[in-house]
């Protein structure tokens, strides 16, 4: 499957673009501007320049010959409010119009846990909150995309285990290359689709997981 990774440089976009080639996929690398990205290009991986400041039409010639999207992009715990609004849930929301101009249908989001539920907001983090909170609103209420919505946990930089849960009700973390292994492998899992999924450090192999849904 060509899939189309926004935020292919950030740390979990790098295991995606890994992941989605060992699986057999053909990976599409979409960077910002000033993002290198000649390593990409020396393994053969197409790099493209998604601009999550303009207009969605020019985001949607950036995947007119994607069949899928992974939107792993993020503003960063170091830039201010306005940008978590502008990339994660501006740039998000119109990541999802661009598919929809481009005719892709299916559509992987990385959210964070508990984005649905305002009691469980921690305050230092409200505003990334906010936006993943109305972008997977918006996923789910305005668009007809074939939708996943993963909602990890806290993520750390642990070796990845293969081993995952989706308990609604759990609290807890992922490595970063569990969370990019079930992202790949959730893609190509019909049940998936139209599902909002927790997913933390577990017990369970993740095609099991995937299978239990």
């Amino acid at each position: 499957m060509r899939v189309m990774i926004v935020g292919a440089n950030g740390e979990v976009g790098r295991l995606l673009v890994a992941q989605l080639l060992a699986n057999g996929d053909e990976p599409i690398a979409g960077l910002r501007a000033d993002e290198d990205g000649e390593d990409l290009e020396d393994q053969g991986i197409a790099v493209r320049r998604v601009d999550l400041l303009a207009k969605p039409e020019r985001i949607a010639s950036t995947l007119m010959d994607a069949e899928a999207v992974i939107f792993a992009a993020g503003s960063g715990g170091r830039t201010k409010d306005d940008m978590t609004l502008l990339i994660d849930l501006d740039g998000a929301v119109k990541t999802m119009q661009a598919a929809e101009i481009a005719g892709v249908k299916r559509f992987m989001m990385i959210s964070m846990l508990f984005a649905e539920d305002r009691n469980r907001w921690a305050d230092p983090l409200k505003p990334l909150y906010v936006a993943k909170f109305y972008a997977d609103n918006w996923l789910v209420h305005q668009t007809h995309l074939a939708y996943t919505i993963v909602q990890p946990g806290a993520l750390s930089f642990h070796a990845g285990t293969g081993k995952v849960q989706s308990d609604p009700l759990a609290v807890g973390s992922i490595p970063r290359a569990d969370l990019a292994a079930f992202m790949v492998a959730a893609l190509h899992a019909p049940q998936t689709i139209g599902k909002t999924i927790p997913l933390l450090s577990g017990e369970q192999p993740i095609q099991t997981v995937i299978d239990q849904l």
